[in-house]
C-alpha cells in the first residue's frame, strides 16, 4: 500500500524554525517528484516547494524562497522541508505529495497523484 506520512509540525514562535519530514512506504521515492503543499485556515491548498527525483530541479513558491529548503534522502525514502524565519502567515496544515511522472509542473505542482494526511504548523507568539 502506497503511503506518505508527514511529521514534525507543531507550535513555534515567529522567527523560529521547524523541519518537516515525509516518509514514503510501499514505493520508492527515487523516481518521483515530491512536493510540499500547505493549507492555511479558511484558504485553499497551495504549493510550497517541489523537487524532482534526482534532486537537480527544485522550485519554491515566492513567499517561502530563501526561508524554506526542500531536500530528500532516497536511502531513507524520506523528504524534508526545513522552514526558517517562520511567520504567522506560514500557519497551516502541510502536506507532502508524490508524482510518478517525476515532473513538478510549477507554479502549482498540478498532477501530484499521492498525498499524505498532513501535519499542522502553527506560528504564533
Amino acid at each position: 500500500q502506497l503511503q506518505l506520512v508527514e511529521s514534525g509540525g507543531g507550535l513555534v514562535q515567529p522567527g523560529g524554525s521547524l523541519r518537516l519530514s515525509c516518509v514514503a512506504s510501499g514505493f520508492s521515492l527515487e523516481s518521483y517528484a515530491i512536493a510540499w503543499f500547505r493549507q492555511a485556515p479558511g484558504k485553499g491548498r497551495e504549493g510550497i516547494s517541489c523537487m524532482n527525483g534526482s534532486g537537480n530541479t527544485v522550485n519554491y513558491r515566492g513567499t517561502v524562497a530563501g526561508r524554506f529548503t526542500i531536500s530528500r534522502d532516497n536511502a531513507k525514502n524520506t523528504v524534508y522541508l526545513q522552514m526558517n524565519s517562520l511567520k504567522p502567515d506560514d500557519t497551516g496544515v502541510y502536506y507532502c505529495a508524490a508524482d510518478p511522472t517525476n515532473w513538478c509542473r510549477p507554479p502549482n505542482y498540478d498532477g501530484m497523484d499521492y498525498f499524505g494526511k498532513g501535519t499542522l504548523v502553527t506560528v504564533s507568539s
